[in-house]
């Protein structure tokens, strides 16, 4: 995270004496990145962190991976899955996946189960509806259109209020704003796109219990461990890690006399990935502009873009509506269907609103997104 934040009660110095009222001490844990070289945080617990009364392992439900083949465009149609009563961890529909990234869709009606993904941070966005995370930092409220940053290891659990629709972003490693848009202390510098009074981060407050369960996504598999105390006994913690949410629609678009390519809505970046925001802006004003993409092939990067409102002036025609997901992969040119450059010329203002996330590996294809597969865009482009 780029700045610093504190909540609670903590000493003021770290890392010496901070007694409960009957004078025994809090239990200090430091969660921090990259082996004490990166952002950090000191977290004051009520009862040890460390204290486990069993541990288990424990089966998710199984998943598949296939490789793009016959290489093609794909459209999947995620208001066609079937996730009604799920959880926001277990009932998570993987739809695209390599080695650095996986991406799934639910539609969440029931709390998840206590969780920490020990594999990477966790990138969410809410579709429709609203949510909670609770967290050992507190609790984060989100709603349509908001992104949430889960840091690594953090234990945590999804509260839909309601039916909430999510996209879920998973790493393998971490996800946060682009380093230029940041100086090299961490402050968001005049060209972002967005800055520090648009983040918002949690709200501290605890829970009581005995042998607590929390799942833990680890490197070799998943666990179920019980901890002695519930987690969520933080009395303060201060630092620069935490979970955090970003509005899409705080995102301020950057527009030219031409077409700007996509790199201009950069809103994170993870390990091998990016991941951008398309929303409403004034297009291009070169009195020859043409506004929509030009046919374009990223040699490098597969393309994903999750579309969540508005309209698609560039795909018109293609069968893409509210929760498509569109894959065009790399070895493949693509660009607006046929008939939209014509209408896009004079045109002044595009109402869109998209996540697109470009991977620098190739993405497989998972089981669930095959089931909902237009199978007819790969060939709009020839009609």
């Amino acid at each position: 995270m780029p700045y610093y934040r504190r909540a609670g009660e903590v000493p003021p110095k770290r890392h010496t004496q901070f007694r409960r009222p009957d004078g025994g001490l809090y239990a200090e844990e430091l969660m921090g990145q990259e082996g004490f070289s990166s952002d950090s945080s000191l977290l004051y617990h009520r009862h040890p962190p460390t204290a486990i009364v069993a541990a288990e392992e424990f089966t998710p439900p199984a998943w598949s991976r296939l490789p793009n083949r016959p290489l093609k465009p794909r459209h999947f149609q995620t208001h066609k899955l079937d996730t009604s009563g799920a959880d926001p961890v277990l009932g998570r529909q993987h739809l695209l996946a390599n080695d650095d990234v996986r991406l799934s869709y639910v539609v969440a009606e029931r709390p998840s189960p206590l969780y920490r993904n020990a594999i990477g941070d966790e990138c969410l966005y809410v579709e429709e509806g609203r949510a909670l995370i609770e967290s050992t930092f507190g609790a984060l409220e989100l709603a349509a259109g908001d992104y949430a940053i889960i840091p690594t290891s953090v234990i945590h659990r999804i509260v839909p209020e309601g039916t909430a629709r999510l996209l879920v972003i998973e790493a393998t490693g971490h996800i946060g704003p682009p380093k230029r848009y940041l100086s090299v202390r961490g402050q968001f510098l005049e060209h972002s796109p967005y800055c520090e009074r648009d983040l918002r981060g949690p709200d501290l407050f605890q829970r009581d219990g005995d042998e607590t369960e929390v799942l833990v996504q680890h490197r070799r598999g998943w666990t179920k461990h019980v901890y002695a105390k519930h987690p969520f006994d933080v009395v303060g913690w201060d630092g620069c890690l935490y979970p955090w949410a970003f509005s899409i629609h705080d995102f301020e678009p950057i527009t030219g006399r031409v077409h700007q390519p996509p790199p201009v809505h950069q809103t994170f970046q993870g390990p091998n990935f990016v991941i951008c925001s398309f929303v409403p802006r004034k297009v291009d004003y070169h009195p020859l502009a043409i506004p929509v993409p030009y046919h374009h092939h990223n040699t490098d990067s597969d393309e994903v873009l999750f579309y969540t409102g508005g309209n698609y002036e560039a795909r018109r025609g293609s069968g893409i509506g509210q929760g498509s997901i569109s894959l065009h992969p790399s070895g493949f040119t693509h660009g607006p269907q046929p008939g939209a450059v014509e209408r896009a010329i004079g045109v002044d203002y595009f109402d869109e609103l998209a996540v697109m996330v470009d991977t620098f590996r190739p993405l497989d294809l998972c089981e669930p997104a095959l089931s909902i597969e237009d199978s007819a865009y790969a060939w709009t482009w020839a009609r």
